[in-house]
């Protein structure tokens, strides 16, 4: 029986550029940085594992992937193209105060797309990485 998950990936355009974002702007910490060998199959000869995750929840290794990481050229020109137009909502991170969250992450430079609104489900804000990614930043209301 599958217990939890325990790494979850989100394609990125720029690995350095994804690494200074997340940590220096979402203030997640840095979980891992290295460069997997050739002997990696589908890796294209080799590529960067790159994780991180939120302080609070050190179980869980967000994969900043390059676009070509286990890809095929086409697959990878593809991901980057939908990345770059924000085609893609990479998931929903959970704050306890969505409105502070979202002017202290504003403050340091992240750019949302929605301001903190009511949902049915709670209180939500979107925000992009600087690859284009979005994300739902939500605070679950009783």
């Amino acid at each position: 029986m599958i217990s939890r998950m325990s790494h979850t990936t989100v394609y990125v355009l720029d690995q350095d550029s994804a690494k200074r974002f997340y940590t220096e702007k979402l203030g997640f910490e840095l979980r891992g940085d290295l460069t997997m060998g050739a002997e990696f199959e589908g890796a294209g000869g080799g590529f960067r594992w790159l994780t991180v995750s939120p302080p609070d929840q050190p179980d869980l290794a967000i994969v900043l992937a390059a676009v070509g990481m286990g890809q095929d050229q086409e697959a990878a020109d593809q991901i980057r193209s939908l990345i770059a137009k924000g085609a893609l909502g990479a998931g929903v991170m959970g704050t306890d105060d969505c409105q502070k969250t979202y002017e202290e992450l504003s403050a340091r430079g992240v750019v949302f797309v929605q301001e903190p609104a009511r949902r049915p489900y709670g209180i939500e804000a979107v925000f992009r990485d600087d690859s284009g990614n979005w994300f739902s930043l939500t605070q679950h209301v009783a």
